[in-house]
């Protein structure tokens, strides 16, 4: 395959300084495994039939404790002009295309800002191609491949409106995409590694355990080795743990996101009717609420 001379859009700057908070997070399994260029650029590779031989061609732009929705990509490079966007997600979510949305328009944000590009001249800005997809492997998804896009948010469907952002989701559970498996060594071991906890926790095993008997199997087997066999299974454990962490993690903030989005449809028809000079008790009666709930939320959001 032809070389392209390699363009660095991204530069480190104010505007990348100001995204970042001052704390750390912990690398999920998927991350750490992957976070080597060695191993990204192999996945790479096997995902678009390609034959890069050189790391270096491949420019990490991950961004990372990024203060946007609180979200924070997994893996996010260059090469050969595109943008690729590479996520894992153990927890089905039908929402990646509009945080794709918000991840690229955040990186174009700072590709334009570091490249003093004028939007509004008559030439027209070249922007690197975006590529969006997520490894899952969850039990809500039979296929080897799903299209998610924006679009099916729109109130008319897929393909209306005039935005788009699409996603790709491979499923990477064990007997799944074996073409993609046999062509990336690393996200066979990652899904085989996966799978063994799984079938243990299913055994009845508790979740320390079922890891531990996964390490100690992967390593007969010669999964995984050149991780399990030097890292501390206290690493191991702190980094896999973190992924069964965020799935009571995204339970919980469902939960509590849908409850406040309850209170704050209920606050905005308060303040509508306030806005008309209508009473507590006028506004209490006519939405058939308590007074004293009514008197709770203003007092919540008092000053929003």
């Amino acid at each position: 395959m032809a070389k392209r001379k390699q363009r660095h859009w991204f530069k480190r700057g104010s505007w990348w300084d100001k995204l970042r908070l001052n704390r750390q997070h912990k690398d999920r399994l998927f991350r750490y495994l992957f976070k080597d260029k060695k191993y990204l650029l192999e996945l790479y590779n096997a995902l678009h039939n390609s034959n890069y031989t050189d790391p270096e061609e491949l420019e990490v732009v991950t961004m990372e404790d990024v203060i946007f929705m609180k979200m924070k990509n997994d893996l996010s490079f260059m090469i050969d002009s595109h943008l690729n966007l590479y996520e894992h997600q153990s927890t089905w979510n039908p929402n990646m295309p509009l945080r794709g949305l918000f991840y690229f328009s955040q990186q174009y944000e700072g590709l334009l800002g570091a490249g003093n590009a004028n939007i509004y001249g008559k030439k027209r800005i070249e922007l690197p191609t975006p590529a969006y997809i997520v490894f899952y492997n969850g039990s809500d998804m039979a296929e080897d491949r799903r299209n998610l896009c924006l679009s099916d948010s729109f109130s008319m469907g897929r393909g209306s409106g005039c935005l788009e952002c699409t996603c790709e989701v491979i499923n990477i559970n064990r007997g799944h995409n074996s073409e993609l498996m046999d062509k990336c060594h690393r996200l066979w071991e990652y899904s085989e590694f996966v799978s063994e906890v799984e079938a243990n926790i299913q055994t009845g095993m508790g979740r320390d355990e079922a890891i531990q008997s996964a390490i100690d199997r992967c390593i007969e087997q010669d999964i995984l080795t050149d991780i399990l066999k030097t890292e501390k299974s206290e690493v191991l454990h702190m980094i896999f743990l973190t992924e069964y962490d965020e799935r009571k993690h995204l339970r919980y903030t469902y939960e509590e996101g849908r409850e406040e989005g309850r209170e704050g449809m209920l606050l905005e028809q308060i303040e509508k009717k306030r806005a008309k000079g209508k009473s507590v008790e006028k506004i209490a009666e006519e939405l058939e609420a308590d007074i004293e709930i009514i008197d709770a939320l203003l007092k919540k959001y008092q000053g929003r």
